[in-house]
């Protein structure tokens, strides 16, 4: 018999969800959202908001994937579906390396093509993007979003809630703080302090 599983929110994120999801061998009983999708290139069923008593008793009985991209709103649903005992599991595609040395906390999506390597700890409901490396002993906070194709070298440490753009590249030993937003092909070689948006080689402020 095949896993089962429901996504909470349905568009982008939650498509290449679903498609980690189906190689991992779990049958997709449907998605929750605010209302019904005219997009469903899955043919999911729609099973109304996870707000609803009635479709919470539902996600209490499996096992449910956030796909959604935006780190406040991932954290708000996570914390949510927590406080109400719903399991929350990682998923990892198969064609990521992950050392066996890795610690990986609830909720947190890992895509085709990651490296994370020996002694890292990744938070509560993270996701790792497409292809994204993430050195040894790093450290990346809960909620936080590590786009595709961006490399941390050794010992960076990311806060919660920050966003490593695509194709960025971060020194070793930087630490960045909670609710940044590192640009798409950024150079990282100060630390970052919480709240910032940095852009550019070298990074330096917007």
């Amino acid at each position: 018999m095949k896993k089962e599983a429901i996504i909470i929110g349905y568009s982008g994120h939650a498509f290449v969800l679903a498609d980690i999801l189906l190689a991992n061998g779990y049958h997709i009983l449907g998605y929750c959202d605010k209302e019904e999708k005219s997009k469903n290139p899955y043919n999911l069923n729609y099973l109304g908001s996870e707000n609803d008593i009635s479709v919470l008793n539902m996600l209490k009985k499996n096992n449910v994937f956030i796909g959604i991209g935006d780190n406040d709103t991932r954290a708000s649903i996570f914390e949510y579906l927590n406080k109400e005992l719903v399991a929350c599991p990682s998923i990892i595609y198969n064609t990521s390396f992950i050392s066996l040395h890795v610690q990986i906390g609830s909720g947190t999506v890992i895509m085709p093509g990651v490296v994370i390597n020996s002694n890292s700890k990744i938070g509560n409901a993270v996701i790792c993007n497409s292809s994204c490396v993430i050195e040894h002993e790093c450290f990346i906070g809960d909620y936080s979003h590590i786009a595709p194709g961006a490399v941390l070298a050794g010992n960076v440490t990311v806060g919660k809630k920050t966003f490593i753009g695509a194709n960025a590249v971060v020194k070793q030993g930087i630490k960045i703080g909670d609710n940044v937003i590192i640009g798409a092909g950024a150079v990282i070689v100060k630390d970052v302090s919480n709240g910032l948006t940095v852009y550019g080689n070298p990074a330096k402020q917007k």
